[in-house]
């Protein structure tokens, strides 16, 4: 989808042309170190046992310490090598700069996961300028997976350039979604789910969006699709899905944006959107 809709992300704000002088390979090479750097921090700290420090929304979605250390050391290196970048973290941290860089932090994606010894969580770490984004790392510690790209230069899992699926029958479609927090709207989306999961192979949940957005970039998953996430959550996956070939939009088709988001295998992008409009004609939200 077009790249230009993804410089708005964020409460429509646009992002100031790019003054910064580091080239791409550069902003991505301190995403990925920081991102493994972070991640291999919180696994560590994982052993001696996680508390819980704070709930979100609802008493469900948790905050641990490990998701504050991990932003606080993304949040500092990133300044000590980026001064005049911005940056926007899930857990409060930032920075107002002037360069027309602009990062988005996802410390820890995929709490729950964290805590219950799963590996499915990771650390993302992305940067967009006016054009929309321009690097992505994601890292998967407890698998020691690192998935990269950069605008117009490929996507990588552990430096090896990846692709997706290149299914054509929704049927054969494996897909995975997540779901609110909140019981009312967790109730509607699986009843969205149940008018579709006959047209297609099945479905997963992963816990983790930016985790399902570079699954479906390798190909382990053919599509991803779910509401109301920020910006931090899909950032640097969604790029690296699309220089792996996918094709990313809201439910219908359109620019993609936070409150809607669908990353596919191109051939059943389509498919998908024409299930998912239909089922939330049939159940809008509480």
């Amino acid at each position: 989808m077009p790249c230009s809709a993804c410089g708005r992300w964020v409460n429509g704000a646009s992002v100031a042309t790019s003054k910064a002088s580091a080239t791409q390979p550069d902003l991505l090479t301190l995403a990925c170190n920081l991102a493994r750097r972070a991640g291999d921090h919180a696994r560590g700290g994982r052993a001696e046992g996680v508390h819980v420090v704070g709930t979100k929304l609802t008493d469900t979605d948790m905050v641990t310490k490990f998701d504050r250390e991990a932003e606080s050391m993304i949040i500092a290196g990133l300044r000590a090598a980026r001064p005049d970048d911005s940056i926007i973290g899930e857990e409060g941290g930032g920075h107002t700069g002037t360069s027309g860089v602009e990062w988005h932090v996802d410390p820890i994606d995929g709490t729950t996961s964290f805590m219950y010894g799963l590996p499915t969580w990771c650390v993302s770490i992305g940067a967009r300028d006016a054009q929309g984004p321009l690097v992505g790392a994601v890292f998967m510690p407890d698998l020691n997976e690192m998935f990269a790209a950069e605008r117009g230069g490929g996507a990588t899992l552990n430096d090896r350039a990846i692709r997706c699926s290149q299914l054509t029958d929704v049927r054969k479609a494996l897909v995975a979604t997540g779901f609110s927090y909140t019981p009312a709207h967790r109730t509607v989306q699986s009843r969205r789910v149940t008018e579709f999961i006959h047209e297609i192979r099945d479905v997963r949940r992963m816990g983790a969006a930016a985790v399902d957005i570079c699954f479906v970039a390798c190909g382990r998953l053919d599509a991803y699709f779910e509401e109301n996430l920020h910006t931090w959550d899909i950032l640097a996956a969604e790029l690296i899905a699309r220089e792996a070939g996918a094709r990313s939009g809201d439910f219908a088709g359109g620019p993609l944006r936070p409150a809607e988001v669908l990353v596919s295998a191109p051939g059943v992008f389509d498919a998908l959107s024409g299930l998912l409009v239909a089922a939330m004609r049939k159940h809008p939200h509480a």
